[in-house]
């Protein structure tokens, strides 16, 4: 039997469509320490390949993606502080 892992946080993206579920979680993410789990629930079909594409990008740790019918679910852990050079966003 498997078990699943339980998030420090939680977001509910459900009816939010591109960029949003994206930028709240890159939002959510900011108040996690290293080795949190953010748990983010979407029903966006285009999630799935935008939270993988994020997730490299970012180099955080995508744990753990399943689906209940249109809903996604996904467990991301926060690996380390999100790197600038990564983003494409520089401060000034």
């Amino acid at each position: 039997m498997t078990q699943s892992i339980a998030p420090d946080k939680s977001i509910d993206c459900i009816g939010f469509f591109c960029p949003i579920p994206i930028l709240k979680i890159r939002e959510a993410m900011k108040s996690l320490v290293v080795g949190q789990i953010l748990e983010m629930l979407t029903d966006d079909t285009s999630s799935d390949p935008d939270m993988k594409s994020w997730a490299q990008r970012m180099g955080n740790e995508l744990v753990e993606i399943s689906r209940n019918g249109a809903v996604y679910r996904f467990l991301v852990e926060q690996v380390g502080t999100i790197n600038p050079s990564r983003t494409g966003i520089h401060p000034a």
